[in-house]
């Protein structure tokens, strides 16, 4: 297989989920062997998105370079790990991409309007060799090997209580079963989180807000188990910084940004643990 990018640019503008200011982004196709990387204009700098460039996991995967920073990333790197894109130039004037629906299929309908092209260079794989596992209090996070990339997540939240999903991860199946799933949040921490300039870019259109066990804006709910859905979509994005695509069988319980990113550190500390293969 070889690499692809988008065969044209294609923009879009809305509001940054945590900081509420608008926003505007510009996906760019990016020569073969760049990898995603996010620019920001309003501060000349370049930032590509690697486990190791992960500053910031509160409420979302945040990559810096110096003072610069981009978070919320993990929805878009969703997206293009689930096409397949592996060279991309995110521009944006802003601390974050627009939020746009909360979910990942809003990129996925840019990234078909710019269209998917295969631009040469050898598409590589990073393979999984032996089992690695993160834990942080009752969150576990683990990689396994397996023959291709799949998906497993359980969460037990009060007033969600226990979901649980397996995935196998094919283009597919990410766009059908969980590109369209929408982040959530609790009405309970909302204040918590504004004086923290937190989620002030939230609203009932972009994120499924809970008070207790009731979904208050049931008519966005796409999915009855939609949180599990999401807890995959954020892995995946969570993922996708390693590199390349991963031969592996991810398994998260409670797990979140932090776990993801540990889980990511953890495997490439062991060179026993990973190989590169070409696809």
């Amino acid at each position: 297989m070889t690499r692809q990018t988008i065969r044209q640019p294609v923009a879009a503008t809305g509001i940054a989920l945590h900081s509420g200011a608008p926003v505007a982004m510009r996906l760019v196709p990016a020569p073969p062997g760049s990898g995603i990387v996010f620019r920001r204009i309003d501060l000349s700098a370049d930032i590509a998105a690697r486990f190791d460039g992960v500053t910031e996991t509160r409420l979302g995967t945040v990559i810096a370079q110096g003072p610069a920073k981009v978070g919320v990333i993990e929805h878009l790197m969703a997206a293009c790990a689930g096409l397949g894109v592996d060279d991309l130039l995110v521009e944006l004037d802003g601390p974050e991409p627009p939020i746009l629906d909360g979910d990942a299929l809003s990129y996925v309908h840019l990234l078909d309007q710019a269209g998917l092209a295969k631009h040469g260079g050898t598409r590589s794989a990073i393979r999984v060799t032996k089992p690695v596992t993160v834990t942080q209090g009752d969150a576990r996070a683990s990689l396994l090997p397996a023959n291709a990339p799949s998906y497993f997540y359980a969460l037990d939240y009060p007033g969600i209580g226990r979901q649980e999903m397996a995935l196998e991860l094919t283009p597919q199946a990410f766009r059908r079963e969980i590109a369209p799933a929408r982040t959530f949040g609790f009405l309970s921490e909302l204040e918590a989180l504004h004086k923290m300039n937190l989620a002030k870019g939230a609203s009932f259109d972009n994120t499924l807000a809970l008070d207790g066990a009731t979904v208050v804006n049931g008519d966005r709910q796409r999915f009855a188990d939609e949180f599990v859905r999401h807890k995959i979509l954020d892995a995946i994005g969570d993922m996708a910084l390693a590199g390349g695509p991963l031969l592996a069988r991810f398994e998260g319980r409670k797990s979140g940004h932090a776990t993801n990113n540990l889980l990511l550190r953890a495997l490439f500390a062991d060179p026993a643990a990973f190989e590169l293969v070409e696809l």
